[in-house]
């Protein structure tokens, strides 16, 4: 297996118009438009991306639709040549090598199975271009469907098949390959809610039997959080955040990953962020809340001064409260989602929405469950809100 450099790399459509789109992120009611850069050389898809994915790692590109990251992936595969910029597979440098000299092997979204042709020589299909002997291309096609559970279909036409098994056909014909990279680009975007989440799990086990060197594409951030070793996060053909699942999702970078990462998303208000003698308050219309030691503690130590701020608090970090505790805030049900083994209540308080992330247990007051149009109090955790700069958009700690 082999670690993949990629220096600088950038990507320019010459003539190209950018496509506007107003499709919504998924976990957002916001719309994400496009704001790529457009030069007098043309529609500049990706710019300045740095990125080691070592030997062994699984690195997801995960952002909205249009923002570079299949682009990205096809550059590594040498579908799409780069403008300018290095790419290194193994420590060799693979800007002008073809694709099919890389020793990478990619998944794609559509499959892409040869319907005239069975299960097992689609499969065995690259092997036989590169005229591996008959006995080791048999060995290597039954050790890979016996790693996918597809065994018993060797002998059907992939039009027998359904789309999750149609799908593993296809990273079955990869790992036969046995590639130093394996490069796969929305792999599960046409499943089915249930398939998906069962293909996930199998992508977990298979990458550990594998053993190989993944970057996966996906406009899914519950698959980012579930399959990554790492995750970047992309928006406008940038990098907005590198770092782990637990990293990004507890200390995003900027507005935009805090956002963006999280079902349901994370609550963002506006607020006045005041400092007062070495602690720092939020004040808002509705609520003065004390930050956390730990939080003002962090403030203090970057220099934080009292400016008109945006918070954030993710609903799994908001609890419940009476109505005589200290610093809990009031607001009214507007509507109340039963998810199972929890609530997801939308909350409105002076003007603004809050969700709230409840266990269905501790949905109850005086024996009975909450109803939309009743009163409710909550509060946040302690050191559970972020601040970010209304200007930049960054965080401030």
């Amino acid at each position: 297996m082999a670690e993949v450099q990629l220096k600088n790399l950038e990507k320019i459509y010459p003539n190209a118009k950018v496509k506007r789109h107003r499709g919504k992120n998924k976990n957002s009611d916001s719309e994400e438009k496009s704001k790529l850069l457009v030069t007098d050389k043309g529609v500049v898809a990706v710019q300045n991306f740095n990125l080691t994915v070592h030997d062994k790692e699984f690195v997801v590109f995960v952002g909205p639709s249009g923002c570079g990251k299949s682009t990205t992936l096809r550059m590594i595969a040498g579908l799409e040549d780069i403008t300018s910029g290095e790419l290194y597979i193994d420590g060799k440098l693979m800007n002008n090598v073809a694709p099919k000299d890389r020793d990478i092997a990619m998944v794609f979204q559509n499959y892409a199975l040869y319907p005239n042709m069975s299960v097992y020589e689609n499969m065995a299909f690259t092997l036989k271009l590169k005229k591996v002997p008959e006995e080791e291309i048999k060995k290597k096609v039954h050790e890979a469907a016996e790693t996918l559970g597809i065994t018993q279909y060797l002998d059907r036409k992939p039009k027998a098949l359904s789309g999750g098994q149609r799908q593993r056909v296809a990273i079955g014909r990869a790992i036969v390959r046995n590639p130093k990279v394996f490069l796969m680009d929305e792999p599960l975007s046409n499943l089915d809610a249930k398939l998906r989440n069962q293909m996930r799990a199998e992508l977990i086990k298979l990458r550990h039997k594998v053993n190989g060197t993944f970057v996966y594409v996906t406009h899914d951030q519950t698959e980012a959080m579930t399959l990554g070793d790492r995750i970047v996060i992309m928006r406008d053909g940038r990098i907005q955040q590198i770092g782990t699942p637990q990293e990004v999702f507890n200390h995003p970078s900027n507005l935009f990953v805090a956002g963006f990462i999280g079902v349901p998303q994370m609550n963002l208000f506006k607020g006045q962020l005041v400092r007062d003698e070495g602690t720092y308050h939020l004040w808002t219309s509705y609520a003065d809340v004390v930050l956390a030691p730990e939080t003002s503690k962090a403030l203090s130590g970057v220099g934080a001064s009292s400016a008109e701020v945006t918070a954030g608090v993710r609903p799994e970090q908001i609890q419940l409260a009476s109505s005589g505790d200290i610093d809990a805030l009031h607001g009214t049900i507007d509507v109340s989602e039963l998810m199972g083994s929890t609530v997801h209540a939308h909350v409105n308080i002076s003007g603004v929405d809050f969700v709230l992330v409840i266990p269905t247990v501790d949905y109850v007051r005086d024996g009975a469950a909450l109803r939309d149009g009743d009163d409710i109090w909550f509060k946040f955790e302690a050191n559970s809100v972020h601040l970010f700069d209304n200007q930049t958009e960054k965080n401030l700690i």
